[in-house]
């Protein structure tokens, strides 16, 4: 009876698992399914509700706004009230938003509505993240990351073809009913999730606490380290996902359809790159692999400009693209992992929102820089990725040095 009660209890701890694994891997994905499943519906959404094509691009833009600064709100109040309210607050706030864009009667209304869905939405990712550091840390969280990078590098592939297959059947409209739909999913799974802050570990103080708290992270060389050369990292991809549709169509030739087979195969490097890191995570140090992620970023941007001077066209731009795009799956969860480790339960959160915000602030500045030179040069995408590489190298070795003396 003892063997069959320890065998039913560790196959209960582990549905729990991956019970817990699924409901943080889609709330994780909240932000590629908010932004690529709805990209195919920008032409559609353009003639229907007659307005221009940048006024409609800001729909776009004030959804990223809201999944940037939604984490620094979201973050902090997960350190004082919990993580289970605030992201239950947050995922239906998502959904009800997502229904009431489905009703928008014009684009000015639309704009606000996908701000409130991007700063709900933001409350679900960075409380997700908080708590993997809750319930792991050290390289149990650095492989709970990287498992997370699964969804997160599918999602960015199947959110696009979701979009266009409803957009067979309905207007946009039906594109805001479908994250509508996954976002009362979410809400019903999550009635289940128990919370991982208890109330004598979390956060008192108030708004001045959660100040002060993120200017003692802003001044920790070791937090600042970490998270700067993941921003950087994303900072290489947001360069790869706003100058490749111009890059590989406008001066390669290739149809939209190539190109988007182009887009998944280095989505599913991130997932490979992802699964990998967490089978390596116990043998090989986490920083480590952040190093070696970096450094396959930085070799991926050198050989893209080495392509783009020499002429040596696709054969030996896509390889470069790939090597680039992949290694997310290595810097990624690896600097997530090392940022938060270490830090007390009750600003996890913080740690957790200030992570994030880096990440979308270095990749927003770096994302225009690559249409400097127009849409008919790859050489400044090809700088801004290996630049990018090579200041979050520097930054990790310079900032983390203490931490690391030995290499």
């Amino acid at each position: 009876m003892t063997a069959i009660a320890e065998r039913t209890g560790r196959a209960a701890g582990r549905a729990e698992r991956i019970r817990v694994f699924l409901i943080l891997g889609a709330l994780s994905a909240i932000g590629p399914l908010s932004i690529d499943m709805y990209l195919p519906a920008l032409p559609k959404l353009t003639r229907d509700l007659a307005a221009g094509p940048s006024l409609v691009q800001l729909t776009l833009t004030a959804c990223m706004i809201g999944l940037a600064a939604g984490q620094v709100i979201a973050g902090p109040i997960s350190d004082m009230w919990g993580r289970r309210r605030p992201m239950f607050a947050g995922i239906a706030i998502y959904t009800v938003a997502s229904l009431a864009c489905v009703v928008a009667p014009n684009v000015e209304l639309l704009v606000a509505l996908r701000l409130i869905q991007g700063v709900a939405g933001a409350a679900c990712i960075v409380i997700s993240r908080a708590v993997v550091r809750d319930l792991h840390d050290g390289p149990a969280a650095a492989r709970f990351f990287s498992l997370l990078m699964l969804v997160n590098g599918i999602a960015p592939v199947a959110a696009p073809v979701i979009g266009a297959q409803v957009l067979r059947f309905t207007s946009w409209r039906g594109v805001f009913g479908v994250l509508a739909l996954l976002g009362a999913l979410m809400t019903v799974s999550m009635l289940g999730l128990r919370e991982t802050l208890p109330p004598a570990e979390r956060h008192t103080g108030g708004l001045r606490a959660a100040v002060r708290t993120f200017r003692e992270l802003s001044v920790d060389r070791i937090f600042m380290g970490y998270a700067l050369a993941g921003g950087f990292a994303f900072a290489a991809m947001f360069a790869y996902i706003s100058g490749s549709p111009y890059v590989v169509q406008n001066i390669y030739g290739l149809s939209p359809q190539n190109y988007s087979l182009i887009f998944a195969v280095n989505s599913l490097g991130i997932v490979a790159f992802g699964q990998a890191s967490g089978l390596l995570v116990g043998r090989v140090r986490p920083i480590t692999l952040l190093r070696a992620g970096l450094l396959i970023s930085l070799a991926g941007g050198a050989l893209l400009l080495l392509a783009v001077l020499g002429g040596l066209g696709l054969p030996g731009v896509l390889p470069a693209l790939f090597l680039v795009v992949s290694a997310i799956g290595l810097t990624l969860p690896n600097s997530t992992a090392l940022a938060l480790t270490g830090r007390p339960a009750n600003i996890a959160g913080s740690a957790s929102a200030l992570f994030g915000l880096l990440q979308y602030v270095v990749g927003a500045v770096a994302a225009p820089l690559v249409g400097l030179a127009g849409s008919h040069s790859a050489t400044p995408m090809a700088i801004v990725i290996a630049a990018s590489a090579a200041v979050g190298i520097l930054l990790l070795v310079g900032l983390t040095r203490a931490r690391h003396p030995a290499g």
